[in-house]
């Protein structure tokens, strides 16, 4: 089963999908959240960075919301994104709009991670064998109270063990 996912997001992936910058200044201006999986494998990969993979209904779930303003909108995790990971936006709107291979993306890249729940944030690397990403993870978080210093906590025992 986790093959036929892994296949579905190869193939929906195939499809010509631009990268872009957040809109609307939801996130740290000077951070880049990537939208397209083979060109943040890429980065991660050329960079030696692991993906933190940001699962989230941006115009709807309280709680990424939340994440988003008492974390990821911060200085400090600005300065800890860009030495420690490549950042990867798999958003789930209900009011904005998104291109059908997005959401095609997006969809398979839930189904193969297993979420199920808004936000989940999951760190994994992945590598491109014969034309398809096999991804290895390396552990998820959600929302944790007490702002930057304690989320940056979480982030940074994950990423130890990898």
């Amino acid at each position: 089963m986790k093959k036929t996912l892994i296949i579905l997001v190869l193939l929906l992936g195939s499809f010509a999908i631009h990268a872009q910058e957040s809109s609307g200044g939801k996130k740290a201006k000077e951070l880049v959240w990537q939208t397209d999986i083979n060109k943040a494998i890429s980065i991660s990969n050329k960079s030696k960075k692991p993906m933190l993979l940001f699962f989230t209904g941006s115009d709807w779930c309280g709680w990424c919301i939340r994440l988003q303003k008492e974390v990821l909108l911060t200085p400090e995790f600005a300065k800890w994104a860009k030495d420690n990971v490549v950042l990867v936006e798999l958003d789930f709107p209900r009011r904005t709009p998104q291109s059908e291979q997005i959401k095609a993306q997006n969809n398979g890249m839930q189904q193969a991670f297993g979420i199920q729940g808004f936000p989940t944030i999951y760190f994994a690397t992945a590598k491109i064998k014969e034309g398809k990403p096999s991804f290895t993870g390396i552990g998820s978080t959600g929302y944790v109270a007490g702002g930057p210093t304690a989320w940056l906590a979480v982030a940074d025992g994950i990423l130890k063990t990898k």
